[in-house]
C-alpha cells in the first residue's frame, strides 16, 4: 500500500487570504480605472485617493528589483500556506490569511501588470500625504504581521481536557460505598 503525500492548509487561513486577494483586486481595479496617475482626489482629512505604481518594496525601496521581490513573495506564500496548518490560535490563523492573501494580492500585480518575467508594477491609490501611497494588501501585510506577533507574544487560551469516555462507567463517588 502507498501513501500519497497530502499536505495540510488551514481553511480559515485560505478563507481570510481570499477575502484580502479579492477586495485587493477589485479595489485596484477600481483605481486603475477611475483615477488618473497625478491628480489626486480628496477623500476626508489627510485621506485621498492617489494612482501610482510602485516597481519596488516598501517605501518605494529597491525599485527594480521587481523578480527579486517576486521570487521572495511567491517563498513566503508557500512557507505560509504550509506553515498555517500548524498555527493553533484562532488569531495566529486569521494573521496567516491575511500575511498570504497580502503578499498574493501584490505578487499578481507584478505577474500581471508588467512586461517580462515578475516586471509588473503594484499599484497603490491610499494615500494619507504623511506616509507611503499603499493599497488593501499592503493592509493585509502589516495587519497580518502585528497580529501574529501579538497572537505570539500572548499565551493561548487552554481549552478544557476532555473527560475520558469510560462507556458510562466511572469511578465511585467519594462517599460512596462500593
Amino acid at each position: 500500500m502507498t501513501s500519497r503525500f497530502r499536505p495540510r492548509v488551514a481553511g480559515a487561513s485560505m478563507l481570510v487570504a481570499l477575502v484580502v486577494v479579492v477586495l485587493d483586486q477589485l479595489t485596484k481595479h477600481w483605481a486603475v480605472s477611475s483615477l488618473t496617475r497625478g491628480d489626486p482626489v480628496h477623500v476626508v482629512w489627510t485621506l485621498q485617493w492617489n494612482l501610482a505604481f510602485n516597481t519596488g518594496m516598501a517605501f518605494s525601496r529597491g525599485r527594480g528589483l521587481g523578480p527579486v521581490i517576486g521570487l521572495l513573495a511567491v517563498l513566503v506564500v508557500i512557507v505560509l500556506v504550509v506553515s498555517s496548518a500548524h498555527v493553533e490560535s484562532r488569531a495566529g490563523r486569521v494573521a496567516a490569511g491575511m500575511l498570504i492573501g497580502g503578499a498574493a494580492g501584490n505578487l499578481l500585480d507584478r505577474v500581471f501588470r508588467g512586461d517580462g518575467f515578475l516586471q509588473g508594477a503594484v499599484v497603490d491609490f491610499i494615500d494619507l500625504q504623511w506616509w507611503p501611497i499603499f493599497n488593501i494588501a499592503d493592509i493585509g501585510v502589516t495587519v497580518g504581521a502585528v497580529l501574529f506577533a501579538t497572537a505570539a507574544l500572548v499565551p493561548a487560551r487552554a481549552r478544557p481536557a476532555a473527560a475520558p469516555d469510560d462507556g458510562g462507567v466511572g469511578a465511585p463517588d467519594e462517599g460512596s460505598a462500593p
